[in-house]
C-alpha cells in the first residue's frame, strides 16, 4: 500500500514538472518570437538575465566559501563533463558555420536570412508535431 502511494506521488510530481516545463517552453517561444524583431532590446534583456544568474552563482560560491582555484577546477570539470566547455566560449553556431563555410550573419543578404528563418520554422513545426504525437503516446501509456 505504501509502495502504491509513493508511486502515485512520484507520478503526480512528474506530471507537475512536465506542466511547468511545458509552460516555460511555450512562454519562451512567444517571448523569443516577439523579441527577435528587436535584437538590441533582446540582447539587453538576455544580458541582464545572464549577469543576474551568474551573480547568484558567484554569491552562492562565496557563501559556501569556495576559493578561486577550486572554482576554476570545478568549473572546468563541470564544463568538460557536460560538453559545454567549447560552446560556452565560442558557441556552437560559430563552430558549425565555420565548418560549413557559411557567411557571418552580418554578411548575409536579407533574402538568405528569410530563407533560413522559413526553414527553421518548418523544422520547428515538424518537431512540434512529433512532440504532440509523443505526448499522445505518453498519455496512452499512462492510461494503461
Amino acid at each position: 500500500m505504501y509502495y502504491d502511494l509513493s508511486i502515485k506521488i512520484l507520478i503526480n510530481k512528474t506530471m507537475s514538472i512536465k506542466k511547468i516545463v511545458k509552460f516555460f517552453d511555450k512562454a519562451e517561444d512567444k517571448v523569443r518570437a516577439r523579441l527577435s524583431h528587436y535584437p538590441i532590446v533582446y540582447a539587453l534583456i538576455g544580458g541582464i538575465g545572464v549577469v543576474l544568474f551568474w551573480r547568484g552563482v558567484w554569491h552562492i560560491a562565496d557563501d559556501i566559501d569556495i576559493g578561486s582555484i577550486v572554482s576554476i577546477i570545478l568549473g572546468t570539470i563541470i564544463l568538460l563533463i557536460t560538453g559545454v566547455f567549447v560552446s560556452a566560449f565560442i558557441g556552437n553556431r560559430l563552430i558549425i558555420s565555420g565548418l560549413a563555410g557559411e557567411k557571418k550573419l552580418s554578411e548575409k543578404e536579407q533574402s538568405e536570412i528569410q530563407t533560413e528563418e522559413a526553414q527553421i520554422k518548418n523544422l520547428q513545426k515538424a518537431v512540434n508535431k512529433i512532440e504532440e504525437k509523443l505526448d499522445h503516446l505518453d498519455k496512452d501509456v499512462h492510461k494503461k
